[in-house]
């Protein structure tokens, strides 16, 4: 007997796509891929875009480095704290067409320029054997604001054998505030071998205090540095107008004094003794400058804290030449403007050089005197070869006086290049 099977059940089939639902979905899929394939191919040049910038940055860098490397800078004595002429042997440069400043000078200028591009590379400038390289980079890396290298610096000021690097290390973390190297440089200015090392770790523990970094108007006027600008001052000749600010805040322009004798005189720094002995020949003299009719500006190329510390303005450091503190002499007695030169842009118009030369452990500008005659045309340009090669306050103003125009330092290095 057979047993009658159920009937078989068809399975249910999906319905076929219609032709126009198949073409709806290859347009959106295939719409999908060439969106996928173009977001890939613009993050893939984005991504090459920065690898080629990278490379052409660093080879910048690179380039910035070697230029400093290469370069035959005059000896620095054996403690690293003054340039010696290569040829005369002593303190100074006697040759007033020496590059040396234009290489520094333009060297912190383009790698200020490259920081925005790689950071990176210019940090590695830090670990350079060259020490030239590493102060030039510890003066970038803090005019900058690059934070990131606070370690570094750090690590120069604890260990590296050149007192000029390490004071630059002292100078950089001062200028970017960095709050917690306060116990090194605290350290570090008690006992560092190099007194000239010791001061700068007493004005950045100074500057972090009050949050006194560098400035934009520092970095700024690096930045546009212009080498076409450089040396354009000529004797007999109009002086180039120029604008500059003054510790107390205020803009002093060159061209405000038309009418008077202008005296220019191109200072070092707070740690220079015969900068503040010519300051204390200026207080006792200002009756005699302004029968002479006479005005007078001393210029720093410094950022304006350290213009502000050399008129008794910031922190009463410790100085090894001064008795006692010249900060309440200094309040009172100051009758000129102490103007800020923060990257040596009008002294190196005017022929000042800055960066010339190493005194105290310090790139420095020359000792300059600029005078200026009432109808603006100036008379009188004496660019020193040491430290102590200018007229004296007397000297400058006997010259006003008299109208003759005619100094030579006793003790001036023999140039080897054309007289400015």
């Amino acid at each position: 007997m057979r047993v009658a099977r159920p009937p078989k059940l068809k399975q249910a089939r999906a319905p076929a796509p219609s032709s126009d639902s198949r073409r709806n979905v290859t347009t959106t899929e295939r719409s999908g891929i060439r969106m996928h394939l173009k977001t890939l191919s613009l993050a893939s040049l984005l991504c090459l875009n920065c690898v080629v910038q990278a490379a052409v940055g660093n080879e910048r860098v690179e380039a910035v480095l070697q230029k400093v490397a290469s370069h035959s800078f005059h000896p620095l004595n054996d403690d690293h704290s003054f340039t010696n002429d290569r040829k005369v042997g002593k303190h100074g440069i006697a040759d007033l067409d020496d590059t040396d400043w234009r290489v520094r000078s333009l060297a912190i200028r383009d790698l200020l320029l490259e920081l925005p591009n790689d950071v990176l590379a210019v940090q590695q400038g830090l670990d350079h054997k060259n020490h030239h390289v590493r102060q030039i980079v510890a003066a970038a890396l803090a005019i900058g604001g690059d934070q990131a290298s606070v370690s570094k610096l750090e690590r120069m000021l604890e260990n590296d054998p050149s007192s000029l690097v390490r004071a630059q290390a002292a100078m950089s973390l001062g200028q970017l505030v960095a709050k917690n190297s306060v116990d090194l440089l605290t350290k570090r200015f008690a006992d560092d071998s190099s007194k000239d090392v010791r001061h700068q770790c007493e004005l950045a523990l100074d500057q972090i205090a009050k949050d006194a970094g560098a400035t934009q108007e520092q970095r700024k006027a690096f930045e546009t540095l212009d080498e076409a600008d450089f040396e354009k001052l000529v004797v007999n000749s109009s002086a180039k107008p120029f604008t500059l600010t003054a510790t107390d805040g205020e803009s002093w322009k060159l061209e405000s004094q038309r009418g008077k004798w202008v005296v220019l005189i191109w200072i070092f720094a707070d740690w220079c003794p015969v900068c503040h002995s010519e300051f204390n020949d200026l207080i006792r003299m200002k009756e005699d400058f302004a029968a002479a009719n006479a005005s007078v500006a001393t210029i720093e190329c410094h950022d304006l804290y350290r213009c502000r510390l050399m008129v008794g303005k910031e922190v009463d450091a410790k100085y090894w030449f001064a008795k006692e503190s010249f900060q309440q002499k200094y309040k009172k007695g100051i009758w000129w403007p102490h103007l800020s030169d923060p990257a040596g842009k009008v002294g190196a118009s005017y022929g000042a050089d800055p960066m010339a030369f190493a005194v105290h452990a310090e790139y420095v500008n020359r000792p300059s005197t600029i005078i200026i005659d009432p109808e603006g045309i100036v008379r009188f340009a004496y660019y020193g070869t040491f430290w102590g090669d200018r007229p004296s306050i007397h000297e400058t103003l006997e010259m006003i006086q008299s109208e003759r125009f005619e100094f030579k330092h006793p003790r001036r290095l023999s140039e080897t290049g054309t007289s400015k």
